[in-house]
């Protein structure tokens, strides 16, 4: 059964060989506006008054399909994009905790993550290592990769789905047991790592007692590291679920950082199999999370990006990742809560 296109006065769902579909729901839903957006005459004040009056519509597609991506809108700028994440109406979450290098651009945008372009992050829903994590995530295209680069999503549900038969053991502990995800952040930011950030950028501060407060209410545990190589603080997460309900569909997501975690959090201080444990303290059996990877792989999407795509993630339901690639490259980034 194929999807049945939405269609609004604005905008207009349209298909991409990279698609999939899944239970007859388009993922991504990808849309184009037939109408006043499509005209190179278009401004920005139009595009975000079409956003404004077209926004039940857009929240019942992102609700169906969890992802949906804009493409051909006419914004070129950090400061456009920053005007499209306003008209959206979405309450801001500053990036406090997380581990991804990044870079305030203007107003509410930052920079995707600065990790070198040879880096691979895996999948994961936005800072799931954290009680406190945005529901929404928005990516835009400011400029095109020169090769690679995509974005890769899949939805955590089925993910879950398909670990629960192939791993069931693995899933049951994973569900009784949570995880704790362990990282040590150093005095300074560490460009070449994908979790490079310091104690500094991750809680937006010089000052050791404001770091504690704000780990505090982001639910994460400082351990300084006084004397050792690399200085820093250990950050010390969970047990936190590695296993959600997803309360307004009804279903079960595959949502934490396991496998990137697993994969990727490996660095000048930081050891990848210790990055990640079971909430008792074990570690997890590399069989189930290369078995995770596996799935990911074979059940995303990687649409190539053009630039002006805008792409609007429900974080409680998707999770996303980044291919390396060919410089140049610059997505930016908005997260709500």
């Amino acid at each position: 059964m194929v999807a049945t296109p939405a269609t609004t006065a604005t905008f207009r769902e349209i298909q991409l060989p990279q698609q999939k579909q899944f239970d007859s729901i388009n993922f991504p839903s990808v849309l184009v506006s037939p109408d006043i957006l499509s005209s190179a005459a278009a401004t920005l004040p139009e595009v975000t008054a079409a956003i404004k009056s077209e926004k039940p519509f857009l929240e019942s597609l992102l609700r169906e399909a969890g992802a949906v991506l804009i493409r051909g809108l006419p914004l070129s700028s950090a400061s456009d994009f920053n005007q499209v994440v306003e008209a959206f109406g979405f309450e801001e979450l500053p990036y406090v905790g997380g581990a991804g290098l990044r870079n305030v651009v203007v107003g509410r945008v930052f920079t995707a993550n600065d990790a070198p372009p040879h880096q691979k992050i895996s999948f994961h829903h936005e800072m799931a290592h954290i009680p406190k994590y945005p529901s929404k995530v928005f990516f835009f295209c400011e400029v095109e990769p020169g090769g690679r680069g995509e974005t890769p999503i899949v939805l955590s549900h089925v993910v879950y789905e398909r670990m629960k038969v192939e791993f069931p053991e693995f899933v049951e502990r994973l569900e009784e047991k949570g995880l704790i995800y362990t990282r040590i952040a150093g005095d300074e930011d560490d460009p070449s790592s994908t979790i490079g950030r310091g104690w500094k950028s991750t809680f937006l501060t010089d000052d050791k007692a404001v770091a504690e407060e704000r780990a505090e209410k982001v639910g994460v545990r400082l351990e300084w590291r006084e004397g050792e190589i690399g200085g820093g603080a250990k950050t010390v997460m969970g047990p936190i679920p590695g296993v959600k309900l997803d309360e307004a569909r009804n279903r079960k997501t595959w949502f934490n950082m396991m496998v990137d975690a697993y994969m990727c959090w490996d660095d000048a201080l930081n050891d990848r199999k210790k990055a990640v444990t079971f909430g008792d303290g074990g570690y997890l059996p590399e069989e189930a999370v290369r078995g995770c990877e596996r799935i990911f792989q074979e059940e995303s999407v990687a649409i190539p990006w053009k630039k002006g795509d805008v792409l609007l993630l429900d974080n409680r339901a998707v999770l996303h990742a980044r291919n390396p690639f060919d410089p140049p490259r610059r997505i930016l980034a908005s997260l709500c809560k």
